[in-house]
């Protein structure tokens, strides 16, 4: 049994009372522009301008599978960037996304969730551009995230 609530509706606009953490996956190659990340846009314009500057600086700082970056997009709202796909494309090295550094990410999460008392929301990760499958990031979620005691929620748009 998951203990993970799982709703309809946009991940964009997160339910319930309280601190809220919005988890998604973008790749390692600096690129916004298709995808979960265009909802993430249409509501705040932060999360890719940060995002875009990270890369940008990469040479500084820890941008890189496995890493995130946390974006305060409102009072007791933060969205989180979580690098978790290699390229954008699959290719001969297969689908983009990185489990093993979604998993990371979701640990880094985890802990900053904990510490500001939020409750985690998210699309299906890793899931639609990236091609990752439900049935190997579900578990994921699981250990990293509802097993630290974390409220998740995973939005299925319309």
């Amino acid at each position: 049994m998951s203990g993970i609530t799982y709703v309809r509706g946009d991940a964009t606009a997160p339910q319930g009372k309280g601190v809220k953490v919005m988890a998604h996956v973008c790749n390692d190659l600096g690129g916004w522009g298709k995808g979960f990340v265009l909802a993430v846009s249409r509501r705040w314009p932060e999360p890719e301008a940060a995002y875009r500057r990270w890369h940008r600086e990469r040479a500084g700082n820890d941008f890189g599978l496995g890493a995130v970056q946390f974006v305060q997009v409102g009072p007791h709202l933060w969205v989180a960037n979580m690098i978790g796909q290699r390229g954008m494309r699959t290719g001969s090295k297969g689908v983009p996304v990185r489990y093993e550094a979604i998993d990371a990410a979701l640990g880094t999460v985890a802990v900053r969730a904990g510490e500001l008392g939020a409750s985690v929301h998210m699309p299906r990760i890793g899931c639609g551009l990236a091609g990752g499958t439900w049935s190997r990031m579900e578990p994921i979620i699981e250990r990293r995230l509802i097993s630290a005691g974390l409220p998740v929620t995973v939005y299925d748009h319309d």
